[in-house]
């Protein structure tokens, strides 16, 4: 998550292993699907986090293309050069805010879910711009709204209960909290695009072996942890179980299953 430096310590290896397989990585999936599409030589992934992206477009893009996967942080890229990919990729950290290559550098910038944590959105549309080639694409994805994810719904809910006068809003706030598509078209118009964007929503599955299993991925593996831990440092075990028992009993014990939804964005330099 490119300028949430919160993404750290133990959270990015939670993350990873709960969170990635269980939301990510059906549009890790799409987005190596659409990139291929576009046949690109050289690809340059913002906001890389652990990596699921980056080793889909490994494996599915030809082996001559370049891949640069990139991320603000350093324990994500971390945790992402620790999973490794299926062939090499070149790492690096850096700020979407003021990226360290050549204007025109690239045929295709990637970004799954990390948009939302830009704290200047024109700015850092107006960067991917700069280091496309004319006639490249940016090709993005962010979460629609709270009520379209029902887990992240569900333990937002949880822990409004649980904290009633002062609820961590993390997931409502930020991951998706960048949802209006007139919003998105106006900030790429600020950085400089001109080409019509194209919009599509994407629903799909979130699915796991349990309610805990959830709960663990949203409450330790995201900085929902550091909220929490900021209200109360010896409530994280509480949160967890309240979140745990709030996810079964709208989804039943045993294996989970909810709803997702998204936004993908592609538009032309």
């Amino acid at each position: 998550m490119q300028t949430d430096k919160n993404f750290s310590g133990a959270i990015a290896s939670v993350y990873d292993t709960h969170m990635v397989p269980m939301i990510f990585e059906p549009y890790a999936v799409e987005m190596a699907r659409r990139a291929a599409a576009l046949a690109p030589q050289r690809v340059l992934e913002l906001a890389a986090g652990t990596g699921v992206v980056t080793r889909h477009l490994a494996a599915t893009l030809a082996p001559s293309v370049s891949i640069t996967a990139t991320d603000l942080n350093p324990a994500m890229l971390g945790e992402a050069r620790r999973v490794g990919t299926a062939r090499p990729v070149q790492w690096k950290a850096v700020d979407a805010m003021s990226l360290p290559f050549d204007e025109g550098a690239f045929d295709l910038v990637v970004c799954q879910f990390g948009v939302m944590f830009f704290p200047d959105k024109a700015k850092a549309f107006a960067e991917a711009r700069r280091v496309l080639r004319p006639g490249g694409t940016f090709l993005f994805d962010v979460w629609d709204r709270i009520a379209e994810n029902e887990f992240a719904d569900v333990v937002t809910r949880a822990l409004a209960a649980l904290f009633p006068n002062d609820a961590p809003v993390f997931m409502a706030r930020t991951p998706h909290g960048y949802f209006d598509a007139a919003t998105i078209v106006r900030d790429l118009a600020a950085g400089g695009f001109t080409a019509k964007p194209e919009v599509t929503t994407m629903a799909a599955r979130s699915r796991t072996a349990s309610a805990r299993n959830a709960a663990i991925a949203y409450i330790q593996g995201t900085p929902l942890r550091n909220e929490i831990e900021s209200r109360d440092a010896t409530r994280l075990a509480e949160a967890t179980d309240v979140s745990a028992r709030a996810l079964a009993q709208y989804f039943g014990s045993g294996a989970v299953d909810g709803k997702m939804q998204a936004l993908i964005v592609a538009v032309a330099r």
